[in-house]
């Protein structure tokens, strides 16, 4: 396919390398100026200076950047790939946002003769690195169907969620669950420190009990070594988060679990660590029980 890729951050820039290696023709424009051609002179395509432009003869167009706002200004707005795209183009919005978002996106792209799935993806860098995400899809079975070779080409598991927006609930809450996850492992190895535990051991136990967890492999280090190198930003997993909750709520439910998280997410934004990995919620954690590891 002619695949437009529109954002080549921490994970765009390593999904796009996947879909390129699959024998994709990749069209590439990304916010930061010089960025979409660097990306091509290292692996391949052609960079772009608007999303109409990359989109221009696309059969496919994948969207990675950070929130909804940005998302609707790339594909809908005067200079969005929309404005372009052939007839008939089938969108991929692969970033993280509100359901209800995506759902008002693809009323908009259909309205205008194009396709739209949600296809959130987990499993932060090192997935994207080898092409292992898994991929959450939202939409019509056909239009899945019809993007099957792109998500297999970033991902491992495909897991159809529904209609769209479907995807993004499951994203959401999957995020909530692993930020959740991080701070019940962060609070038990401040808990241990307090009373001498021996954390490796402690980790060692955890990871091989009923409290192991694909978090707790993950930031049990880092969490350590107070080594917050982004994986995932600390600002990012706050915006999930607060979207998670906001469409709990309006489904007339509560999820205290992810609250507490997201109340300790924006204390680690506030005290500096916004674009550090989420992993910086221990500092809050320390800060707030008096013992540090």
């Amino acid at each position: 396919m002619r695949v437009a890729f529109l954002g080549l951050g921490i994970m765009g820039s390593r999904m796009a390398v996947h879909v390129a290696r699959s024998g994709h023709d990749l069209r590439l424009w990304t916010r930061t100026d010089g960025k979409a051609q660097a990306w091509a002179d290292r692996n391949a395509g052609e960079a772009f200076a608007t999303p109409a432009q990359a989109a221009a003869d696309a059969d496919a167009v994948i969207s990675m950047v950070i929130d909804g706002p940005q998302v609707q200004e790339i594909l809908l707005g005067a200079d969005g790939a929309a404005s372009k795209a052939p007839l008939g183009t089938l969108f991929l919005d692969m970033s993280t946002i509100a359901p209800d978002a995506a759902v008002m996106i693809a009323a908009e792209l259909n309205a205008r003769g194009h396709r739209f799935i949600d296809a959130p993806v987990t499993g932060s860098s090192p997935a994207a690195d080898s092409g292992t995400l898994t991929i959450m899809a939202g939409g019509e079975a056909t239009d899945i169907d019809r993007a099957q070779p792109l998500l297999e080409a970033m991902g491992r598991t495909i897991v159809r969620c529904g209609p769209v927006g479907h995807g993004q609930l499951v994203k959401l809450l999957n995020n909530a669950v692993a930020v959740a996850n991080a701070l019940t492992a962060a609070q038990a190895l401040v808990a241990g420190r307090a009373m001498g535990a021996d954390l490796n051991a402690l980790v060692d136990v955890l990871r091989a009990g009923s409290g192991g967890s694909a978090v707790l492999d993950l930031k049990s280090r880092p969490f350590l070594e107070h080594d917050y190198s982004t994986l995932f930003k600390t600002a990012h997993m706050l915006k999930d988060v607060r979207h998670c909750l906001d469409a709990v709520a309006a489904a007339g439910a509560s999820f205290p679990a992810a609250a507490a998280a997201g109340e300790v997410l924006a204390d680690a934004v506030d005290r500096g660590f916004a674009d550090d990995d989420y992993a910086s919620i221990l500092e809050v954690v320390e800060a707030r029980e008096g013992f540090r590891l």
